[in-house]
């Protein structure tokens, strides 16, 4: 066998047993007389030693010649170390090494594979393979297994069976754009990658399976961020004969199971608020809770003054900086230049100081008096110490626009800390939301969301004002999953595929299977969806998604590793009927 133990477990009860141990030269230190030598494997490191006394010449030639990365195995005796190590679990013991087998020499690497790498990003991408051998990624990959495994604990003791659903599906009209794949044997016709198991696992639903789980891969082709892959993973689950409170309960379950056995966490409150409380305080749908800063809209304290700016603006809204009065003017100038660049979008801000004495200092003191802006710190709920910042103008964008500034300020303010987990159910989101290019309705999470009970008929006169039976779990400001009750008849399917713009044959095109099904004794059922990648990341203390992937593409949608995506030989195209038409 290549080894007894692995390099992360022998200790100072291990004195005097003889070993073997395998791994990677993690570095090597040569003082001519003595040579020690860090061995790394995926458990840990464990110091060898060589030296002239006790080693013979030629195996002293071979370990002042090994290299970073190559691979090794040795046999030896564990003796106690005589510097010892208190930050390794094996730092009270090394391996006098008695024979030496270099399996696999090795180039010197690209970048320094150690926890503080040199390697940029590119770099590390394209030679990920090594990259895993840091320790930052090999725990973020053990970390996902961890979550990976608890989850399929849990949901199984649940009753929740998990079963798999195709790959190679049809490609539908809603959501994002399909990854296509050309079909040989079927000439001219195209699969889809899954966007997610929507449709299949409602058939699952129709066929009995009652409580399904499945740990799947979907496929969007959409514009890539951090927290986005072209690729990514769900935790997708469906649930029948169930309400929504059924649904909130089971994942509120699955939640609290995480953070406890993962993150030594307990947590008992999961606050809900409505999706147009969430807009009208926070800016979005998915706000992180973990500090205030809520918004106080100012319009009926703000306008009708003579400041202009407000006065033609559909909202002025503003925030309360817990101690932003402590900001030097220069502070405050980065902060307007930071709402002004093209990310954020806002043409400027108006700022007020809370003095401790109870009196404002504000940007605009030549349109308002004292009385006005405590009514701006009465509104945004700002105290003596405190800094408002205030934006305005079209509803929507100003909203955002503050969001963002929210976030960067709590930022800034060490607000949003990563060991502090602030779960929330945005609730009720609208069921469709109209489009200005096309002229019409889109649903807003997808067309077999159901509408809250009792609004089906304010479809034929307000249908904007419907409110879906939906909802998203968030977690620290990032939605961790989302899902709704479903539509399980004909009918009112038929009618939302009206409202959706679908065509009767459109409908029956594209989802007559599904339609077929709800004939034959379809169940009230609902679900939800995690995103693994997202939950896995927030649980470990980051929010970008890429470590905790074994393999990620860039934010072009590339493989720098592997070349992909790429060209395919003309014999390729011919055999599936292809033929390229690429603008120069």
């Amino acid at each position: 066998m290549y080894r007894s133990h692995n390099c992360g477990e022998l200790n100072a009860s291990h004195i005097n047993k003889e070993v073997t141990l395998a791994g990677w030269v993690q570095k090597s230190r040569d003082k001519g007389f003595i040579v020690w030598v860090d061995l790394r494997d995926r458990y840990g490191i464990t110091q060898l030693v060589f030296d002239e006394e006790r080693t013979s010449k030629d195996m002293m030639d071979q370990a002042q010649n090994l290299g970073r990365e190559f691979v090794i195995q040795v046999k030896g005796t564990v003796i106690e170390r005589a510097s010892k190590n208190p930050n390794i679990p094996t730092g009270e013991i090394e391996i006098l090494v008695s024979e030496l087998n270099i399996l696999n020499e090795a180039k010197l690497p690209p970048f320094t594979i150690e926890d503080k790498t040199d390697g940029g990003e590119d770099i590390r991408m394209k030679y990920r393979y090594l990259d895993i051998r840091r320790n930052p990624v090999k725990n973020s990959l053990i970390f996902r297994h961890k979550v990976t495994q608890e989850v399929r604990n849990y949901l199984s003791k649940e009753g929740f069976i998990e079963v798999e659903t195709p790959y190679l599906i049809k490609s539908t009209p809603e959501g994002a754009r399909d990854f296509v794949v050309p079909s040989r044997m079927n000439e001219g016709q195209f699969y889809a990658l899954p966007q997610s198991p929507q449709t299949f696992k409602q058939l699952l639903m129709v066929g009995g399976m009652d409580k399904y789980f499945q740990i799947v891969k979907c496929f969007r082709d959409e514009d890539l961020r951090a927290d986005r892959q072209p690729e990514f993973t769900q935790i997708d689950c469906e649930m029948a004969f169930i309400e929504q409170e059924d649904i909130l309960n089971a994942f509120e379950g699955l939640t609290r199971h995480l953070l406890k056995e993962v993150n030594g966490v307990e947590v008992d409150k999961f606050p809900r608020i409505q999706y147009d409380d969430a807009m009208r305080l926070y800016g979005n749908d998915k706000p992180d809770i973990r500090f205030g800063m809520e918004f106080g809209e100012l319009n009926e304290v703000a306008q009708h003054k003579d400041f202009s700016v407000f006065n033609s603006a559909e909202l002025v809204v503003g925030i309360a900086v817990p101690g932003g009065n402590s900001y030097t003017r220069k502070e405050i100038d980065k902060l307007i230049d930071w709402v002004k660049r093209p990310q954020v979008g806002a043409l400027g801000m108006v700022y007020c100081r809370c003095n401790e004495d109870g009196t404002f200092k504000s940007s605009v003191d030549k349109f308002y008096v004292q009385d006005d802006l405590a009514k701006w710190a009465e509104a945004t709920g700002a105290k003596a110490g405190d800094l408002i910042c205030i934006l305005s103008g079209v509803k929507n964008k100003v909203r955002a626009q503050l969001s963002a500034l929210r976030m960067e300020l709590a930022e800034r303010l060490g607000l949003r800390k990563p060991d502090e987990f602030a779960p929330l159910w945005v609730m009720d989101f609208p069921l469709l939301e109209w489009d200005e290019e096309t002229e019409r309705y889109h649903a807003m999470h997808h067309p077999f969301t159901s509408p809250k009970p009792g609004q089906l008929e304010l479809l034929k006169t307000d249908p904007g004002a419907v409110k879906a039976n939906a909802y998203d779990l968030v977690l620290n400001g990032n939605e961790i999953g989302g899902g709704s009750i479903r539509i399980h008849d004909k009918e009112t399917q038929s009618l939302m595929f009206d409202y959706l713009g679908f065509t009767p044959e459109e409908a029956k095109a594209q989802f007559g299977f599904l339609m077929d099904a709800f004939q034959y004794g379809a169940p009230p059922h609902g679900g939800l969806a995690f995103g693994l990648d997202r939950l896995v990341a927030i649980l470990g203390g980051q929010e970008t998604i890429r470590d905790f992937i074994a393999f990620p593409k860039n934010n072009s949608g590339r493989d720098v590793m592997i070349d992909a995506p790429a060209p395919i030989d003309d014999n390729q195209l011919e055999e599936l009927s292809l033929k390229l038409n690429i603008k120069e």
